[in-house]
């Protein structure tokens, strides 16, 4: 009777992912093996190719919507291996967020989304935010401004200026996240964002944008005439 696994040390060495990754680099690999790699070894009756292949059966959208927190258990991975990936998932939405710098002026706010997916689409919770801009439209900050519940943010217009004015900014780009995976705005995202703008004219600070995100992509209110 053959076993229902194979352990990488069993198999042949050109087949190794490792050895795979020597010759043609990790674009080569599944996601599978790529994830093999984070938390290899394996365990007994089980090869890390299989554990990893559990962990990526519901695809790589479920994987970075997962909270990888040691302690909190995820299949059969323990607490150090949960940690290997969840340290390998931040960097990559860190590098993602280097694709608009402080020094490069934004010049079409939906520019930004892809740094904001990549950061927060994934989130268990509803996160509100602001990207603030100096007078030549260039980022001087990045911050998150309330955490919420799964399915909402409370959020006072006093901190979205508040931070403006400590920031120095001349304008602001406001966003969040929609959990649900869909970015569609609700008409209390569009009521408070007409807030914001009549606000902002009154204090001298410009919303360019309210961006959504989420795992299936983003709404830009500008790009829709919402603003």
């Amino acid at each position: 009777m053959q076993p229902d696994h194979i352990s990488i040390a069993d198999m042949p060495i050109d087949e190794r992912p490792r050895e795979r990754m020597m010759r043609g680099g990790a674009v080569a690999l599944s996601d599978a093996e790529l994830i093999a790699l984070l938390i290899e070894p394996g365990k007994r009756g089980k090869s890390s190719i299989d554990i990893a292949r559990e962990v990526v059966a519901d695809g790589l959208l479920a994987l970075a919507g997962r909270e990888w927190i040691p302690g909190k258990p995820v299949g059969s991975l323990g607490p150090s291996r949960v940690a290997r990936i969840g340290a390998a998932l931040e960097l990559g939405r860190r590098i993602a967020a280097l694709s608009a710098t402080s020094s490069d002026p934004v010049r079409d706010p939906a520019a930004v989304a892809p740094r904001l997916i990549a950061t927060y689409a994934y989130r268990p919770q509803e996160t509100f935010g602001g990207i603030y801009l100096d007078a030549r439209n260039r980022i001087v900050s990045e911050r998150e401004i309330y955490v919420g519940t799964l399915s909402s943010a409370t959020v006072s217009p006093r901190d979205v200026f508040r931070h403006a004015f400590n920031d120095h900014a001349a304008a602001v780009i406001v966003f969040h996240n929609h959990p649900s995976g869909d970015p569609s705005p609700s008409p209390q995202d569009v009521a408070f964002t007409a807030t914001l703008t009549d606000l902002g004219a009154a204090l001298g600070v410009d919303v360019l944008d309210h961006l959504i995100v989420a795992s299936s992509g983003f709404v830009s209110f500008r790009q829709r005439g919402l603003l």
